[in-house]
């Protein structure tokens, strides 16, 4: 069998030296019918390897379940990486960060408030070692010692920016070769000299770099820290997320390019990040807080080689060219994209979510208003109802709102709270009536102090000074909600509705389509919400944007008539769902 093992200076292949040249591409964010697709073009860039992040919350929603199928097959991603003739690098964490939702941690892993995470913590260790276990079954068969295509394992991700506590860091390096895993294993973090001594094991943990330029100095700050052996930048970073609020981002061309050119000349390995970024599909994206509360839109495109439908970009071409200049890459590129087909569907027969609040979920009663993280499972939206009967009109006020509140009372929107802008208090007009509350989470934070935390209302509802009790709380059933519709009639007596539509709404639509395309949702004119298409949930989109368009993958779709579901929250300024040939992700700085 092949033998893969770290040198004096660089990594060996069969005792010859060997230059790691990869990029990201998570299987979780990609279409799993389209894995082989954006592999090949991984293989045809000139890449040799492909790095995937393991998302422990997308495989065991819940506690005692680890779910492998479909779009969560690694097996079978590992498999289609080996008959591309390309090696892999697997990073399970626990925790990836990775703008993903709580960073990969499961919400269901802070239901014990005594637990605390990323540390030897006994309690932690115990999830986590079984995670490992489920994760390295599948694994630890295609490494490259047992003829499969697994070079390197990470453990933990960027530690050093978190904590330091090394009993921990030896604790996962004991789980991970108790379950078999035998090739190197690595660590990341930023090249700061704190964050590399805080984020390694001497002797034990191989040490690589995150970063995205100034090449030449990062592998000079890491060769302090990492004195022998080849030096990897882990995740050169050519690219950045977006947040819903801000502009969309992209980097030089060229800077990129020159960097990458630098770190293959220096003999360093790399890994792109993002080499294709794919979608934050359904509800997955995490959120970034440092004071103020950022979601992270549905889009990954992280303006990488390969955009978010899996088509070559300037970056793509111009990355290759620097590759070609150190190794063989093959002959052939993927053609350029060509306009995606722009169908048109009128969207009707309006549901109203206020109707019939018990209709989108089971009610449950509540003296107290609990946590969406006190729910089981825990909701990403749900309503919370109770009647208020106070001497007068008064203040309604919420200890804290995570992350979107909106209030009506007897049935009329008196406004929305927004965590960002750290609102927790409107005035109720009336002393008699129902208060009804719909809450969304909207992803939680994957980076820093605050992973982990509790989403919902937290610390209850007062008015004038009083805790309001006896809830009615409703968790939405997001992923079964265009099951849970009316059944809609053959043909509509009321037709589309004529203009606006205020939320909480759900509407309906088709389209036809000649063959299978991928396409491009434009949702300028809709408010805030959630699309599902043919009973897949692409994601949010939100007016603020900078995205304005959702990406429906090509095997979503199928030939003839395809069913569409919008959930709008706020106001949808047309009741009609137009497609457009390009992907409108939103203004930059430049």
């Amino acid at each position: 069998m092949p033998e893969f093992a770290i040198g004096e200076t660089d990594f060996l292949l069969d005792g010859k030296p060997f230059q790691i040249i990869s990029g990201a591409l998570h299987y979780f964010r990609v279409h799993p019918d389209l894995w082989a697709d954006r592999i090949d073009k991984a293989r045809r860039m000139g890449l040799n390897t492909i790095e995937t992040y393991v998302a422990w919350n997308a495989h065991s929603p819940e506690q005692g379940e680890f779910d492998v199928s479909g779009g969560l097959d690694l097996d079978r991603f590992l498999r289609l990486i080996a008959e591309a003739g390309m090696y892999a690098i697997v990073r399970p964490g626990p925790y990836i960060c990775a703008e993903w939702d709580n960073g990969g941690l499961p919400t269901w892993l802070l239901r014990d408030t005594e637990l605390r995470v990323r540390e030897f913590e006994p309690r932690y260790l115990a999830a986590v070692r079984g995670y490992l276990d489920e994760v390295y079954r599948v694994v630890a068969p295609h490494q490259i010692d047992r003829g499969g295509p697994v070079l390197l394992v990470q453990v933990e991700n960027e530690y050093g920016a978190f904590g330091s506590d090394k009993r921990y860091l030896a604790a996962l390096t004991h789980y991970t070769r108790a379950a078999g895993i035998t090739v190197p294993l690595t660590t990341v973090d930023q090249p700061t000299h704190e964050m590399l001594a805080n984020g390694g094991l001497d002797g034990v943990l191989h040490r690589t770099a995150s970063f995205g330029s100034q090449s030449t100095a990062r592998l000079k700050t890491l060769r302090e820290h990492q004195p022998t052996g080849p030096l990897m930048c882990s995740e050169f970073w050519n690219g950045w997320f977006d947040h819903w609020g801000a502009h969309h981002h992209t980097t030089s061309v060229e800077d990129s390019a020159a960097d990458l050119d630098a770190l293959l000349a220096a003999g360093a390995s790399v890994n792109l990040y993002m080499f294709h970024g794919g979608t934050n599909f359904g509800l997955t994206n995490g959120a970034n807080d440092k004071g103020v509360y950022q979601a992270l839109v549905t889009s990954y495109d992280y303006d990488a080689p390969l955009d978010e439908a899996g088509d070559p970009t300037p970056k793509y071409h111009a990355f290759r060219e620097v590759i070609a200049r150190y190794h063989k890459v093959p002959d052939s590129v993927p053609p350029e994209a060509r306009p995606a087909p722009t169908p048109v569907a009128a969207l009707s027969d309006p549901a109203w979510l206020l109707d019939s609040p018990r209709r989108w979920g089971t009610a449950q009663e509540h003296e107290n208003l609990p946590t969406f993280d006190e729910l089981t499972p825990a909701p990403r939206l749900a309503f919370l109802r109770t009647t208020v009967d106070a001497g007068e009109p008064g203040v309604l006020t919420f200890c804290e709102v995570r992350d979107r509140a909106t209030v009506f009372f007897d049935g009329d929107r008196l406004g929305t709270l927004l965590r960002e802008h750290h609102d927790r208090a409107i005035r109720l007009p009336r002393a008699r009536g129902e208060l009804l509350v719909l809450v969304e989470d909207q992803g939680r934070v994957n980076y820093g102090e605050r992973i982990g935390e509790a989403k919902g209302i937290i610390g209850g509802a007062r008015l004038h000074g009083e805790p309001l009790t006896g809830w009615e709380v409703i968790p939405i059933d997001v992923p079964a909600l265009p099951d849970l519709l009316p059944e809609m009639p053959e043909v509509s007596a009321a037709g589309p509705p004529a203009g606006p539509l205020s939320g909480p709404v759900a509407v309906r639509g088709g389209f036809d389509l000649d063959e299978p395309a991928d396409l491009f949702l434009d949702t300028g004119l809709w408010g805030k919400g959630m699309v599902w298409i043919n009973g897949f949930l692409l994601g949010r989109y939100w007016r603020r944007g900078p995205q304005r368009t959702l990406y429906v993958p090509r095997p979503v779709v199928r030939a003839g008539s395809n069913d569409l579901v919008v959930l709008e929250l706020d106001t949808m300024l047309e009741p009609e769902a137009r497609f457009v040939a390009r992907p409108l992700l939103g203004h930059t700085e430049a």
